[in-house]
C-alpha cells in the first residue's frame, strides 16, 4: 500500500507541476479590472469571481488489495469563486466552493467467488459476493484552491472534498449470507478525497478540465463490517461553462 500511495502522490504532483509550468510559461495576464481581461479568460474568471458549471466523466481504479476494482462515474459540477486573490507567494490564489452530483456511479469488481479465510489456525473456503454495482453519489463539499497564474489559458488547482454514495446493493462485496447477498456491509458509503488538476480555457467562459483524485470509500461502520476501498485513483475529464 505504501508504494501505491507514493505513486498517487507522484501523479498529483506531476499534474499540478505540469499545469503550473504551462501557466507560468505564457504571457503575463492583464492587470485586474483592465479592458484586456475580455481577451484573457483566466483573468476574467479571477476578477469576476465567476460561477462554473458543466458535465464530467470519471474513470478510476483501486490500488493495493483493491487493484482489481474499476470505477465509472458521471455527472454535473457547480462551483463559485468566493474570495479575491490571496497573496501567499507561490501559494497565491483564490478559494472556490463547489459540489457535484453523480446520477451515474458504477463499480466493477471480480465476479462472485470462493475465498480462502483463516480462523484460529484453520483454513476454509467461504463464498464472496462480487460483480457490478450501480448507484448515485452526491459531493456537497468541494474546497478548491485556484492558483494565481500569469497564463491566459491554464488555471491549475488543488482540492479536498467529501461526499456520499448510495448503491442498489451493499458495497463493497463481502462474505455472502445464506440468502446469497453480500452480508454486513452497507448501501451507504462516504468518499473523502483530495486531488489536483487544471482548467484549459478554449475561449472566454469555456474550459476543458482535467483532474486526478485519490478517493477513499468507507461506510464509517454503518454495517457490521467495513472493508471499504482504502485508496483509488480517479481521473476526471469535464467541460465547464463560466458565468
Amino acid at each position: 500500500m505504501g508504494a501505491a500511495l507514493r505513486r498517487i502522490a507522484n501523479l498529483f504532483l506531476f499534474v499540478l507541476l505540469a499545469g503550473s509550468i504551462l501557466a507560468s510559461a505564457e504571457a503575463p495576464a492583464a492587470p485586474d479590472g483592465s479592458a484586456e481581461n475580455s481577451a484573457n479568460p483566466v483573468a476574467q474568471v479571477r476578477t469576476e469571481r465567476s460561477w462554473e458549471m458543466g458535465p464530467f466523466i470519471n474513470w478510476g481504479t483501486g490500488v493495493g488489495n483493491r487493484a482489481n476494482y474499476k470505477f465509472l462515474w458521471g455527472g454535473l459540477q457547480l462551483g463559485k469563486v468566493i474570495t479575491p486573490v490571496v497573496h501567499a507567494r507561490i501559494f497565491s490564489g483564490q478559494f472556490e466552493y463547489g459540489g457535484e452530483i453523480m446520477p451515474l456511479w458504477q463499480a466493477y469488481t471480480p465476479a462472485p467467488h470462493d475465498q480462502t479465510e483463516t480462523y484460529q489456525g484453520e483454513r476454509f473456503e467461504v463464498p464472496f459476493g462480487g460483480g457490478n454495482f450501480h448507484g448515485v453519489a452526491l459531493m456537497p463539499v468541494i474546497f478548491r484552491w485556484n492558483f494565481l497564474t500569469h497564463s491566459r489559458r491554464f488555471q491549475p488547482w488543488f482540492q479536498a472534498a467529501g461526499g456520499l454514495i448510495y448503491t442498489t446493493h451493499k458495497f463493497p462485496p463481502d462474505q455472502l449470507v445464506p440468502e446469497g447477498t453480500p452480508g454486513a456491509t452497507s448501501v451507504w458509503n462516504f468518499m473523502p478525497q483530495g486531488g489536483a488538476g487544471v482548467h484549459y480555457f478554449l475561449r472566454s467562459g469555456r474550459s476543458l478540465d482535467l483532474g486526478v483524485n485519490a478517493v477513499h470509500i468507507s461506510s464509517a461502520s454503518l454495517g457490521d463490517r467495513n472493508p471499504g476501498v482504502n485508496a483509488s485513483v480517479q481521473i476526471q475529464v469535464g467541460y465547464t461553462f463560466w458565468r
